[in-house]
């Protein structure tokens, strides 16, 4: 309660109007699942439709360096719900193996057993229940807390009240991909528990499935894109079947902010939208940025975050300072005036001082990403080429990645070289400043090495016996 009162103090200290109330503020934290950066108005999106996403950022904050803490579904949820990074739960990808041609892999990494049997390091594909969750931190403090839509965790809750992946009460290991109703389903779920729950503070975690392929949606609306397509002047084929998806999404978000205005709790609750990962390279594009989900350039990593408190937030405004998926743990810890958990390590670093415009240190923090496998590409998104190639086939191989500031460094292991970046003049990742900035890079490297001993990241170093560089057969260059 001591931290909660700190906060409250900090705020009416504010020009901005004080909180009302000195109740436990309300959670909401609603994800899109694939999502780009560029799919939503405010970052660009001139075919798809996002108003009350939209809506939600003029009224709030942007987060314009907001990432997970992976670049796929599976091991961003566990940042978020753990507050550790990857490397501690090593819940590298969905599915726990490698993806692409064995052949085209210089190291041995989780894959598919085969006759000769692959020298393998962990991959898991559960949360551990032993792991302590940010529900149980704040069922600890008297929140109600509520999951609704995709989970894919394990098979352990983590101690929320309620689990329900379909808004109809369907189990943990249910999928509800391409099911036109799930996101009304579990929009009508959400709204009924912030009514039922009105009287209490609580934790709504709503993540949608949409907009997962396979690409489906209501034909209604579909029909609506398809004769915007028809009738507009677009660069591109956009997808009629993708924009009516991230309308369910958009719809969804409007819903349950009106639920929240009508049950008189809008003013003391934080409400929070983004996704779990980059866009995907075979619906949608994210240019400006280099790459799609699974890679570990930003079109992997950088999603679309907006929030808003009134009274602690200010409308219309921006916050440039990276934050990160393994940031939600300590965040609602101080905001709700818990205390973190022992039993593990807290790898974030709350930003609710940012939310009233106060840097606290962030600015000079760095954050991180590990992946240790493979994952071929799939569309424009084969970026990396085989080692010893210029033949693009991957999304991601071995690497590791550190931003502090505006410089990001990546490490890649196959060919134990170094790529750096300013994201301020550069966000598209077009120009290698590695040579030009020596200094730099041997300061983040120097970090990123720490980093990876403190967290005992594994690195992939055992030959592949089958590797052959000359696999993939297109003929086709690298493109940048």
């Amino acid at each position: 309660m001591h931290r909660f009162l700190t906060l409250l103090t900090a705020a009416a200290s504010l020009t901005l109007a004080p909180l009302a109330t000195a109740a436990k503020p309300n959670i909401v934290f609603i994800m899109a699942d694939d999502l780009g950066w560029s799919d939503v108005g405010y970052n660009g999106a001139k075919f798809y439709e996002t108003p009350h996403i939209d809506g939600l950022r003029a009224s709030g904050m942007e987060f314009s360096s907001s990432y997970p803490g992976a670049s796929n579904c599976m091991p961003s949820r566990s940042c978020l719900m753990s507050g550790m990074y990857i490397p501690r739960t090593q819940m590298w990808t969905p599915g726990t193996k490698a993806k692409g041609k064995k052949e085209a892999m210089k190291f041995l990494v989780p894959r598919r057993a085969d006759s000769k049997g692959d020298q393998e390091f962990p991959s898991e594909k559960t949360l551990k229940p032993s792991v302590t969750s940010v529900a149980e931190v704040l069922k600890s403090v008297g929140y109600k807390t509520a999951q609704f839509g995709k989970w894919h965790l394990g098979p352990d809750g983590q101690g929320f009240d309620i689990n329900n992946t379909n808004g109809l009460g369907a189990g943990l290991n249910k999928q509800f991909y391409g099911n036109i109703d799930v996101a009304e389903n579990l929009t009508t779920a959400a709204c009924k528990f912030i009514a039922d729950h009105k009287d209490q503070p609580f934790f709504l975690y709503l993540c949608h499935w949409d907009v997962h392929t396979p690409i489906r949606a209501r034909k209604e609306v579909v029909d609506k894109y398809k004769k915007k397509l028809e009738d507009g002047d677009y660069d591109r084929p956009w997808n009629p079947t993708y924009a009516a998806m991230v309308e369910a999404v958009d719809t969804s978000v409007g819903q349950v902010r009106k639920a929240l205005q009508e049950n008189g709790l809008f003013e003391n609750t934080l409400f929070i939208f983004t996704s779990d990962n980059g866009g995907h390279a075979g619906a949608t594009w994210c240019e400006p940025l280099k790459g799609a989900k699974g890679a570990f350039y930003e079109g992997g990593l950088r999603v679309p975050t907006c929030m808003t408190w009134p009274g602690t937030i200010e409308p219309g405004s921006t916050c440039n300072t990276p934050i990160t998926g393994v940031d939600l743990m300590p965040s609602f810890t101080e905001m709700a005036g818990a205390e973190l958990p022992t039993n593990q390590p807290v790898d974030g670093k709350s930003w609710i001082p940012l939310l009233s415009g106060k840097n606290d240190g962030h600015a000079d923090r760095s954050i991180f990403w590990h992946y240790p496998l493979y994952l071929t590409g799939g569309s424009y998104d084969k970026i990396i080429p085989v080692h010893g190639t210029d033949e693009g086939y991957w999304r991601a191989t071995p690497c590791s990645v550190i931003r502090k500031g505006d410089w990001k460094l990546m490490k890649f292991f196959e060919s134990d070289s170094v790529e750096l970046y300013n994201l301020k003049e550069d966000v598209s990742e077009s120009t290698d400043l590695a040579k030009k900035h020596p200094e730099k890079t041997e300061a983040l490297l120097k970090e990123l090495k720490q980093w990876q001993k403190e967290t005992e990241a594994v690195i992939p170093s055992t030959p592949n016996p089958d590797f052959q560089s000359k696999v993939v057969g297109s003929g086709k260059k690298n493109r940048k």
